[in-house]
């Protein structure tokens, strides 16, 4: 008998083994367009397999592999900056400057989402501006293509998968396109959310201001944050500002720029 558990133990641990190997179908990222168009068929038939339908596939197929797009993500350059460096090169005196503005015209807006959400105005617009320029820079690229190109790219393939079939589960609901445009990433909208945090926080159209100022607040309180703590660094709040964007730099920028634009006074975008 013991002989017998341990051939059966051997049998069902090889069996669990060749489960759990990397299926030969599945489909094989690469590092220039040549793989390009074998990868799509590949992967849609494995989307298909698991639900995403007709109407998303055929949106897939119809990508093209976005060179821009790997380009932008090769040189991502800013993030290395030092605070000061940052917040001269995105234009923080513009985007406090205007953003106390924008909280005064659209306070009745702001007020509702602080009262549903918790989350005051600053951090809201400087996310805002800092993002698109209050939606005056939302990009123009094709989202899916940057996200399918991306998910086939070696470099980070696992994270852009998820955002692709997220992006194509959008689609199948008509809430994105093949055709939606976007920044170099796939972000969309007024505040550049990714196809997951659309899914999961997204309220309503993201291009109108509105739904992407309550999505985003949304996103923030989901992330931990508590009505009436502060949201510098080392304080309550700052911790959901980090959720929304894992570079340093622009945690910092966000809190710095939202504490201005909320205190109304003072040098803009001085520490």
């Amino acid at each position: 008998m013991i002989r017998g558990r341990t051939v059966a133990t051997a049998v069902i641990g090889a069996a669990a083994l060749l489960f759990y190997l990397p299926s030969a179908e599945a489909a094989q990222c690469g590092s220039s367009p040549a793989g390009f168009e074998a990868w799509k068929r590949e992967f849609s038939a494995e989307a298909q397999g698991k639900g995403i339908g007709q109407t998303a596939i055929s949106a897939l197929m119809q990508t093209n592999y976005a060179s821009t797009t790997i380009a932008a993500d090769r040189g991502q350059r800013s993030f290395s900056l030092s605070l000061d460096q940052f917040l001269a090169k995105r234009g923080a005196t513009t985007i406090v400057a205007k953003g106390r503005q924008l909280k005064q015209s659209q306070a009745a807006l702001f007020a509702s989402i602080q009262q549903r959400y918790g989350v005051p105005p600053g951090p809201l617009i400087a996310i805002w501006g800092m993002e698109t320029g209050f939606g005056s820079q939302r990009g123009n690229q094709n989202m899916l293509s940057s996200i399918a190109t991306l998910a086939y790219d070696c470099r980070r393939p696992e994270f852009f998968t998820d955002q692709l079939y997220a992006a194509l589960k959008l689609i199948d609901r008509g809430t994105l396109s093949g055709s939606t445009r976007g920044s170099m990433h796939g972000e969309v909208g007024q505040t550049q959310f990714m196809p997951k945090n659309i899914l999961a926080y997204g309220t309503g159209n993201l291009e109108v201001a509105a739904n992407a100022l309550n999505s985003t607040a949304n996103f923030l309180k989901a992330h931990g944050w508590r009505a009436g703590a502060g949201y510098q660094p080392g304080e309550a709040n700052f911790a959901a500002i980090e959720a929304w964007n894992a570079a340093g730099v622009y945690q910092k920028a966000i809190a710095l720029m939202g504490r201005q634009i909320d205190e109304g006074g003072g040098a803009a975008a001085s520490r």
